[in-house]
């Protein structure tokens, strides 16, 4: 079992642009492959509340909340926030706010056997790297530049940390794999 951020990043390091949106990934022309096999290995995932507003707008979870169950299954997912947000009918979500180990601990008995996905934002996977709760960074490098945004990890993490562990190609993406250690 792993807590692995895997996500998508602009050439020059953003995952979400200055209006936090993520338009930009979906002009990509050609799709990949690579996330089928990933989320099978996925037994829960945690998110910010930035990303989980912009999905529940930009695909109108709240009028058509089958769609989380038809992307995310019975995959449990937990939502850190400080504000109210409205919760999509069905979908098993928990919001919570504050420090991450609590949450790292139940997502882990959660998850059982499988892996814990954390999907979004920086500043979130952040707060699991400084607690030593991260496993693996997976970023799928688009061909595409921002200029500014969300950046991928705002923390620094030294090479000490950082292994690179893979390379690949996967349509027009770069993925690069790193083990991240505490």
């Amino acid at each position: 079992m792993a807590t692995r951020y895997y996500t998508a990043t602009s050439l020059d390091g953003f995952i979400a642009d200055a209006d936090n949106s993520l338009d930009w990934l979906f002009e990509v022309s050609e799709r990949d492959d690579k996330f089928s096999p990933f989320f099978a290995s996925i037994g829960a995932m945690a998110m910010g509340a930035t990303t989980y507003e912009w999905v529940l707008d930009h695909e109108k979870l709240l009028e058509q909340p089958a769609k989380w169950q038809e992307w995310y299954a019975d995959r449990p997912a937990w939502v850190f926030t400080h504000r109210e947000l409205p919760r999509i009918p069905g979908a098993a979500i928990t919001f919570v706010s504050g420090d991450v180990r609590p949450v790292h601990a139940a997502m882990t008995e959660a998850a059982g056997d499988r892996d814990i996905w954390l999907l979004g934002g920086g500043e979130l996977v952040g707060s699991f790297a400084d607690a030593g709760l991260l496993d693996e960074i997976i970023v799928g490098v688009a061909p595409v530049t921002l200029g500014s945004g969300a950046p991928l990890l705002p923390r620094r993490l030294t090479s000490a940390r950082l292994a690179l562990t893979g390379v690949e190609q996967s349509g027009p993406f770069a993925y690069l794999t790193y083990r991240v250690s505490s």
